[in-house]
């Protein structure tokens, strides 16, 4: 998308009594790991301080059953006896009931949905507030650059979140986080819906765009750190799904109030119910226990208090009774890894390190990735097809909002596909595909438009092919961001 400012853990610690350094070491990779043993070999360290640490990335987040600790550092190694097992088994899968995990991804995952209905919803209300007719206003006549504005006011208002939100991500934690998000879009949205002026309307989008960068960033921590370890790949997926599914709710939207004057109000306005919604919902959910024990493990208060705040909050993420003899020893058992990590810890990483040897070579293509598949211009093309139809030979404004409504069906169609076939498929595949026919869809649209203009079929066709490629793809990459 054209914004998801996701988080990934810096550093990752993993340990191992079966061997020890001859030399001083900085461990740099912290999951509990779903295999019966490692192979120690180097790591870099990736992160500056111990507020990054995702302490439980691995597949067996908050099991049962005890733990075996496993080493992964660097320096050189020596034989030695094997420790008692503190890792579950890679067989083990943590028992749930689909109905307690319904809510804690719903809820952050309404965040997503909000970002993309803005895309949705942007692009009936460029067409509406320029209307003479429709717009209801007197400063209907935007100019290039102030129409540009409005537009990308929410991404603009989402990279100043996104850089906010990260030195105070784990002071606030992700519960309260998603709620300060939900109470930006409320705000955003309903002074956009009530704008007197544009650069009221301006002002209003970029909250609503800090709400975006705070939840981009919360939802998928959130969602990652309290669910079962065995459907957390593909809830963090499905969270595309929503931004997908928010930008058709815009499309819906647009289509509805497209003739009503003032209509790009009621565009804007629907957001604020949707946020009222995940705001109260967010509130009703625990913290995550993960980042209790991190306040916990860093000495942010007491340890017995935040270690039965844990508790509580997994009891009932669970579905279980407060307090629960299950609960409790989990986190009694992420307690003792999570401190023996920290005590074995003796030096720290430099942030440079993601710079230096393969770190820089992941970096490259990760970020590569997202680069490239931002510049292809895929995000402008949703906040802008509306006029982009319109110029395509659908002048009614009703008729060019239908066909969006058209083009969102296939973007939804085709995450979902992508979704559930990555991993069959494979994520390779899908990307080369993916990136040729986005080539392709760009070399039909622009012949389209020096060559066949009378065939406004070919340009649907082609935007068609566009959106549905780069969905493609972009699930390789979402994966990839996010460590699924």
């Amino acid at each position: 998308m054209a914004c998801s400012a996701t988080s990934q853990p810096l550093l990752n610690l993993e340990l191992s009594h079966s061997h020890q350094p001859k030399k001083p070491f900085s461990l740099s990779f912290c999951s509990f790991a779903n295999k019966p043993r490692l192979s120690p070999k180097p790591f870099s360290a990736q992160a500056k301080d111990y507020t990054k640490i995702d302490i439980f990335s691995s597949p067996s987040l908050f099991s049962s059953r005890k733990p075996r600790s496993h080493v992964a550092a660097q320096g050189d190694y020596s034989s030695g006896e094997d420790a008692e097992s503190l890792v579950p088994d890679s067989a083990y899968q943590e028992p749930f009931s689909w109905y307690s995990v319904i809510l804690p991804f719903l809820f952050p995952a309404l965040g997503g949905l909000l970002f993309g209905y803005d895309i949705g919803a942007t692009s009936g209300a460029t067409i509406s507030l320029q209307s003479p007719e429709l717009s209801g206003t007197t400063w209907f006549n935007l100019s290039a650059v102030e129409l540009g504005l409005v537009v990308s006011g929410s991404l603009y208002g989402a990279l100043l979140g996104s850089l906010l939100v990260y030195p105070i991500a784990d002071f606030l934690g992700r519960r309260r986080e998603l709620i300060i998000a939900a109470l930006l879009y409320v705000l955003g949205g309903v002074l956009t819906a009530y704008a007197p002026g544009l650069s009221v309307l301006l002002v209003g989008r970029l909250l609503y765009g800090l709400g975006i960068g705070l939840a981009m960033h919360g939802a998928p921590l959130y969602i990652a750190e309290t669910c079962p370890a065995q459907i957390r790949g593909t809830l963090i997926s499905l969270k595309e799904l929503f931004i997908v599914l928010g930008i058709l709710l815009g499309y819906f939207v647009g289509s509805f109030q497209i003739n009503a004057v003032g209509g790009w109000r009621y565009m804007y306005g629907c957001s604020a119910p949707i946020a009222l919604l995940m705001g109260l919902g967010m509130w009703s959910l625990p913290p995550s226990p993960r980042w209790l024990i991190l306040r916990a493990v860093q000495g942010k208060g007491s340890l017995q208090e935040y270690k039965e705040k844990a508790i509580l909050a997994l009891s009932k993420l669970r579905g279980r009774a407060p307090g629960d003899g299950a609960s409790e020893k989990q986190i009694e058992d992420n307690l003792i890894l999570v401190k023996s990590a920290y005590m074995d810890q003796e030096s720290e990483g430099n942030i440079l390190e993601v710079f230096q040897g393969p770190s820089l070579k992941a970096f490259i293509i990760a970020g590569g990735l997202v680069l490239f598949q931002q510049i292809t211009g895929q995000p402008s093309v949703l906040y802008y097809a509306g006029p982009i139809l319109q110029s395509a030979g659908f002048s009614a404004a009703a008729d060019a909002t239908r066909l969006s409504v058209v083009v969102g069906l296939f973007k939804f169609l085709m995450t979902w596909i992508a979704v559930v076939k990555v991993d069959d498929l494979g994520r390779r595949p899908l990307l080369i595909g993916g990136v040729g026919g986005i080539a392709l869809s760009l070399f039909l649209l622009s012949a389209y438009f020096k060559f066949f203009g009378g065939l406004p079929f070919v340009a649907v066709a082609a935007l068609l092919l566009y959106v549905g490629c780069y969905q493609a793809n972009i699930i390789w990459a979402y994966q990839l961001a996010n460590g699924v």
